[in-house]
């Protein structure tokens, strides 16, 4: 299983490349990767199957994979049909379609994390899975992003299906702690429904993810909008694929969780109700995609009801029907596909003759529509007949209740019947309009809006009645999608023999055996009452006429209608509460972290505080010091006197360390608060020296009883916490640990690699978007890529000699020749003091922060000595492929634990005995500490180009436009 999901991401990564070498035929190349992980899931069908890779043990977060029955027919659909979508694109699209690389690696990355989602047994990692279906699906969707409705459509997915899945993910959290595992297969060997308030509240949580997933009322509307999507993708996402994520949910929790009481009133009214209401809404309908679309919405909700019910009997019905919904469906988009791709419209309205000019095309439509309205000797008639069944005798629900399932069933079939006869009939019939062959029947050179009618002008798509027909490599997917619906209705009791162990998951074996025929049943004389009724309807059709305001409402609108709504709560809820007032914001903060940690002390705890006034006499004298300087920080008005006193109180913090026997926090803390001088000096340069009298204020008492109130409680907190500990502090485990699990001894630089590299993790992943977010601020529309050179200075002369390659650029005035030759023997000794910090990190005091930051200030001062070209010349790389590289390194460490035989993101030791260098211990933790490293060089360097090297050229620029301004007076 993980070599299927390894090989999907491999394939994702290659495909761009693949396409823009071999063009469109490298869908064929891509189709092979799906097929080849289908012939393991055909061989390895009836072998229950588990896989477990430990990740983060300590939150349950394992990648933790089950194959069993139920995982081996989503998957087989995932994969067949989507090696069939991948072989039809191949032929639906031009070698100049825009973006194909990209769509490509989309697709296949999407049948890759749907197989992830199916053998899921850890809920977590289902959730990943479900998430990134969602963002796949929202890039699929979009892939026209240039049509408005296009754009509309695929955002309306991500935020319907998102925010289910946050429905779903805190009803996975709720149920998982009640229960004390995370797995599925804990969860379903109980065998009684865990009961209480907390578990039908989870299962609520998690129906409503599953019922978003596959557009079940209310939250159908997403559905339909995505058909602004390519025809393949609505064929495999919306069809055959993630919309079968939400029934695939219900039917794995459906073995211990139907009896929950929320189970039945939730998954039956809403799945019959759309059923019904989504059957009636595609017969109001002109547009073919759409005709399918709302019959999709339909055919869930039936889906969900059968797999909601709680049987054996109802289980196998649904296993049946999920597989001829897959076949039949996807068979009729990719047949609108080619109908849009040959005559340039699905408007049912100017479709005529088809059935006569393409009778391949309309013998396979045909046959899928004939298995989607139920008809022998079809796949859809077994499951249909055997859907009846199941509910007319489903013991768990109660007469009334069975009664009014069995009649939403018989009308939502009636309606299939209707817009399965008016799918071929508006497809192939002869009309009054008659499409004529082209001259020479050229294929077209580009398929045409995806657009739906009722989103686009009905006349955008035609193409003058001409019709170009399809090729037999174009034909061959739906083809076969039809085919293996006659097939599988001819061999049902194959069928049963590889569905049937998962029905048995509900209690026993089912009592019908699928079959073709059972003689003249309930079930039999209501499939003829279906039937006879449907075509009825469809007969009827005119009573259904589109309308452009639908009689049963209009979910979209609600849609709209919600997002204005909270567009306008948030607009009103940020006017209360930032006025746009930095000081009251800060009040605000400030006064809730005096009131509410002073009010819980003052009713909570008695805990006694003890506290030693100082170690040494010299910790007196430093803290008297930043004492001292942080008042003067208040009163001064001179702006960099203001800097130098708070940087004075920086440095007072490092000394503390320093003095208590933490000497890389010491370190840290030194350079950090010497970069961050650096920083304050570029940026107040373009600020007048000291601050105007009109923005000084007067001493207020209220802000300075604030601060005083801050400081205390602060104090009060510490002291408080300190006290509060019961238990043996933990720092007295970490040396040994560190050494025993991450190989080092500097415990610090271990915990920050290793022990909590989640952590660290997470702060690189901020200063990357920190030093993204100040360039953005600075360049507004793109990054200002490397630093200038020397050479590209107007007035750089090659033959000049300075100490420095761009000292001579700076202006006489401000340039200090003591300075550059400083910075000359200097700057070579910095950058191997960077270098030794990094490598001693793991043993001694540094690491990848302190030697970046090292490495930083080198540059700084190259920055200073030889200005902004200067910088260039030190290190000519755009800082975003720096910041970019570490990242990637640091993260990538995950991967090489794990192939290794260690957890992600913690230390394996490899040992070596090298012929000169003798025994070598190597941690990939390395790998992760320059990741660091890159990335402090990246932001510093990213910070000197923005704030000073950008600034200096607007300067610059500001100065020759006065100098010219004053020499034209």
């Amino acid at each position: 299983m993980l070599a299927i999901l390894l090989a999907h991401a491999a394939a994702a990564l290659m495909a761009p490349l693949w396409v823009r070498a071999l063009g469109r035929n490298a869908f064929y190349l891509l189709a092979l990767v799906p097929l080849g992980c289908l012939a393991w899931v055909i061989t390895n069908w009836s072998e229950p199957q588990r896989v477990r890779l430990t990740w983060a043990p300590s939150i349950a977060m394992n990648i933790d994979l089950r194959f069993d029955t139920l995982a081996a027919v989503l998957s087989a659909l995932v994969l067949g049909v989507g090696a069939l979508i991948l072989a039809y694109c191949a032929r639906y699209f031009e070698d100049d379609e825009p973006r194909l690389g990209v769509f490509a690696a989309e697709l296949i990355a999407f049948a890759g994390a749907m197989f992830g989602l199916v053998t899921s047994d850890n809920m977590l990692l289902l959730y990943v899975f479900w998430e990134a279906t969602t963002v796949l699906s929202f890039l699929l969707i979009g892939h026209n992003a240039e049509q408005a409705a296009t754009r509309r459509a695929a955002i309306q997915a991500l935020l319907v299906t998102g925010a289910g899945g946050l429905a779903m993910l805190a009803g996975i959290v709720v149920l998982a702690e009640s229960n004390d595992s995370y797995l599925l297969s804990d969860l379903l060997a109980m065998g009684s429904p865990p009961s209480g308030t907390a578990a039908s509240v989870a299962v609520a949580l998690l129906l409503v993810g599953a019922l978003t997933k596959s557009a079940v009322v209310p939250l159908h509307f997403w559905l339909p909008g995505a058909m602004a999507a390519p025809t393949p993708v609505s064929a495999y996402l919306h069809a055959a694929a993630m919309v079968k994520a939400g029934v695939y949910l219900v039917a794995r929790l459906a073995p211990v969780f139907a009896q929950n009481p929320v189970w039945h009133p939730l998954v039956l009214s809403l799945g019959l109700a759309s059923m019904l209401l989504a059957g009636l809404r595609s017969l109001q309908v002109v547009d073919l995609k759409l005709v399918l679309a709302f019959g999709t919405v339909s055919q869930l909700g039936f889906l969900i009801v059968l797999a909601g019910i709680g049987t054996p009997d109802a289980a196998l019905a649904a296993m049946t029907m999920l597989i001829a919904h897959a076949l039949f469906k996807a068979c009729l988009f990719l047949v609108v596909g080619i109908i849009d791709h040959g005559a340039g419209t699905r408007d049912l309205r100017k479709l005529s003759g088809l059935g006569r000019r393409a009778p391949v095309l309309c013998g396979t439509a045909i046959l899928a529509a004939l298995s989607m309205a139920g008809i022998p000797p079809l796949l859809g008639f077994v499951g249909k007949e055997s859907a009846l069944g199941a509910v007319l005798d489903a013991d768990t629900l109660t007469a009334p209740a069975r009664a009014a399932v069995t009649v939403g069933v018989v009308l939502g079939s009636m309606l299939t019947v209707a817009y399965s006869f008016l799918f071929v009939w508006g497809s192939f019939a002869d009309k009054h309009v008659a499409l004529q062959p082209a001259p020479g029947a050229t294929p077209v050179t580009h398929h045409p809006s995806e657009v739906p009618v009722e989103q686009a002008q009905p006349e955008a798509a035609d193409r003058g009645g001409r019709w170009h027909p399809p090729g037999a490599l174009f034909l061959a997917p739906p083809a076969l999608l039809a085919v293996a619906s006659l097939v599988a209705g001819l061999a049902p009791s194959w069928l049963d023999a590889r569905v049937r162990p998962y029905a048995e998951t509900l209690g026993g074996p089912p009592l019908s055996p699928l079959a073709l025929w059972h003689g003249g049943t309930a079930a039999s004389a209501l499939t003829v009452l279906i039937v006879a009724t449907g075509v009825l309807l469809y007969r009827l059709r005119d009573r259904f006429p589109e309308s452009p305001r639908p009689r049963l409402g209009n979910a979209d609108r609600a849609y709209d209608a919600t997002l204005r709504a909270m567009d306008t709560l948030s607009l009103r809820m940020t006017g209360a509460v930032q006025r746009g007032s930095l000081p009251l914001s800060q009040a605000a903060i400030l006064v809730t972290l005096v009131i509410l940690p002073s009010v819980l002390l003052a009713l909570g705890t008695r805990t006694g505080v003890t506290l030693r006034r100082w170690d040494s006499p010299l910790q007196l004298v430093i803290g008297v010091i930043m004492a001292v300087t942080a008042l003067a920080a208040t009163v001064q008005r001179n702006r960099l006197a203001s800097v130098l006193v708070v940087g004075v109180t920086g440095y007072g913090c490092g000394v503390i360390f320093a003095l208590h026997g933490a000497p890389d926090l010491a370190l840290t803390q030194f350079l950090v608060e010497t970069l961050t001088l650096v920083i304050f000096v570029l940026v107040l340069r373009v600020f007048p020296a000291t601050i105007e009298a009109s923005r000084t204020t007067a001493f207020k008492a209220r802000r300075a009883i604030l601060s005083a109130l801050v400081g205390a409680v602060v104090a009060v907190l510490a002291g408080f916490a300190v006290a509060a500990r019961t238990a043996e502090p933990i720092w007295h485990r970490i040396p040994d640990a560190a050494y025993a699990l991450g190989g080092g001894e500097n415990a610090v630089n271990v915990l920050l690699v290793d022990l909590r590299a989640w952590d660290t993790l997470g702060e690189i992943s901020v200063l990357v978007v920190a030093a993204t977010g100040v360039a953005s601020l600075v360049f507004r529309s793109r990054r200002f890529g490397s630093a200038p050179r020397a050479a590209d200075s107007p007035d750089y002369d090659p033959d000049l000699v300075s100490w420095l390659p761009a000292g001579r650029l700076v202006a006489r005035a401000e340039r200090s020749m003591v300075l550059q030759i400083t910075t000359r023997l200097v700057f070579p000794t910095i950058m191997v003091l960077s270098v030794y910090f990094f490598f001693s990190g793991h043993n001694a005091p540094g690491g990848g922060f302190a030697g970046g930051l090292t490495a930083g200030l080198a540059l700084t001062l190259r920055y200073l000595a030889g200005g902004r070209y200067e910088l260039g010349e030190a290190l000519p790389i755009d800082a975003g492929h720096i910041l970019g590289a570490g990242l990637t390194l640091a993260a990538g460490t995950a991967v090489s634990s794990l192939l290794l035989g260690a957890p992600p993101l913690s230390s394996a030791i490899i040992e070596l005995t090298l012929p000169v260098l003798g025994h070598v211990k190597v941690v990939t933790a390395l790998l992760f500490d320059l990741g660091v490293y890159l990335i402090v060089v990246g932001l510093v360097l990213d910070v000197l180009r923005s704030l000073g090297a950008r600034l200096d050229s607007e300067l610059a620029d500001a100065e020759t436009t006065s100098e010219q301004g004053d020499s034209g007076r």
